[in-house]
């Protein structure tokens, strides 16, 4: 078998054209401001012209890019694919209601089911409101913890979406590296007259909040956060978080974008037995299809029904159908126990990878979410090693950064035969590290980081 894999793997060094995706993406800069809708998926997140840009159809755990190539996805769409590309149980829903209707001129029942449903699965969850994705979904959430409290700041720890509210952090001066919180974002088109309405903190200072809170006493209305990412957070910090907001009169939001559905399918909060009064979620609720939801306790929630909040898709039937189907499925799959199954398996499998290629290093992070971390004689090269890792999986078939985000449709043959191609990567990055040269086998620019995440 392995024998078998290795052949496969060697062919599709030589299969892999991406020409068409080369060529459409340098079309999509003459007609697309900075050529795609989301920052993760423009062609310098990746090996900029041996990774795939653009794909025509996906099943499972694999898509098919513009040229004809099929690549063991590792991505997830950014974690929104969480059953599987093209699941058909949600497929089967959403054709469903389209045949049904997509969008009323009334309300759709469906909208009550779905709250009712997020309210039996979020901790948190007592009242719902609707948006059509998670940086749109963090601004409502802003909204109603302003209205709710008659308070104006924000204190926030993560990443929290596109919009003014948040942006807006970028007039300030991050406290421990004095450039900008979002290291690469310039505030440009963000209102000045916003500047201090939103103030980070740092993940895991308890000191640092505290003292914000003291400082703004009387003006902050929520603390926003990621309530975890990549690890678990320190034993107690999130309990101190929540009394902290509550001692100054603020409300507790938790942005489960990306933490939510994988680990438990209540989420990061369910898993670590923190309930916050807000929570954000979207991505992976629906399986692909937009959808987001502001969740919390009626306290909080309920002083929005006097607030304008409101748009013609925020319950369009579509999305309603898809977050039902997908949410019953996890609960049906059980998928806690798979993804912790799955996730441990990918992560021995990578680290016998790594040892298999000679190199010093291991799979970190928690198991929805499995990290390479190699040792390296020099950190500063760190990016180009990550790069390199990259086009090197990239040219066997496997579309992947050194971080996996994977779904229920994930199979242990693909866990082999990506690890299979891990190894052969990791073999090419040996041999730079033997010889100090790891530029000699780079054939793109380094990968460019958008920005600085403020939690890992």
């Amino acid at each position: 078998m392995t024998h078998l894999i290795h052949e496969v793997l060697k062919d599709n060094l030589f299969m892999h054209d991406v020409s068409q995706s080369v060529e459409l993406y340098e079309r999509a800069g003459e007609l697309i401001p900075g050529w795609t809708q989301l920052i993760s998926r423009r062609a310098d997140q990746f090996a900029n012209g041996v990774s795939p840009v653009y794909a025509q159809r996906a099943k499972g755990s694999r898509f098919i890019d513009i040229d004809e190539n099929e690549y063991i996805d590792w991505i997830s769409a950014v974690g929104a694919i969480i059953l599987g590309h093209a699941d058909e149980v949600v497929d089967s829903a959403v054709i469903d209601q389209i045949h049904r209707g997509s969008l009323y001129s009334l309300n759709n029942p469906l909208e009550l089911e779905l709250a009712d449903l997020l309210v039996d699965t979020i901790p948190s969850a007592e009242m719902v409101r609707y948006t059509k994705g998670g940086g749109e979904a963090c601004a409502v959430a802003a909204r109603i913890a302003r209205g709710t409290t008659g308070r104006d700041i924000i204190l926030f720890c993560g990443y929290h979406g596109w919009h003014d509210w948040y942006q807006a952090a970028n007039f300030l001066v991050d406290p421990e590296s004095g450039e900008y919180p979002f290291a690469g974002i310039e505030p440009i088109g963000i209102p000045r007259a916003l500047a201090g309405t939103a103030i980070p903190f740092t993940y895991g200072n308890l000191p640092m909040l505290e003292a914000l809170l003291e400082e703004h006493n009387g003006q902050v209305a929520a603390i926003m956060m990621e309530p975890l990412r990549t690890e678990l957070p320190p034993e107690g910090y999130l309990e101190s978080v929540r009394d902290l907001a509550h001692k100054h009169g603020a409300l507790l939001i938790f942005d489960e974008v990306s933490s939510g559905w994988r680990l438990a399918v209540g989420g990061a909060q369910e898993y670590v037995g923190v309930t916050p009064d807000m929570t954000v979620v979207a991505k992976a609720m629906s399986n692909g299809y937009p959808m987001g939801a502001v969740v919390g306790s009626r306290a909080a929630m309920e002083p929005a029904k006097r607030m304008f909040i409101s748009s013609s898709y925020w319950s369009d039937n579509i999305g309603l159908a898809a977050s039902i189907a997908t949410i019953t499925e996890l609960k049906r799959r059980d998928s806690a126990r798979r993804f912790k199954e799955i996730g441990e398996s990918l992560r021995s499998a990578l680290n016998r990878a790594i040892e298999g290629a000679g190199l010093s290093g291991q799979c970190v992070g928690l198991h929805t979410n499995p990290m390479i971390r190699l040792d390296l004689p020099d950190e500063t090269i760190r990016p180009k090693v990550n790069t390199l890792f990259i086009q090197e999986m990239a040219k066997r078939g496997i579309h992947c950064s050194v971080a996996f985000k994977f779904t229920l449709a994930h199979t242990e043959d693909d866990i082999q035969v990506t690890a299979q191609a891990a190894q052969e990567a990791l073999g090419v990055i040996r041999q730079g590290l033997e010889s100090g040269d790891v530029d000699s086998l780079l054939t793109v620019d380094i990968k460019k980081e958008p920005f600085r995440r403020l939690v890992k």
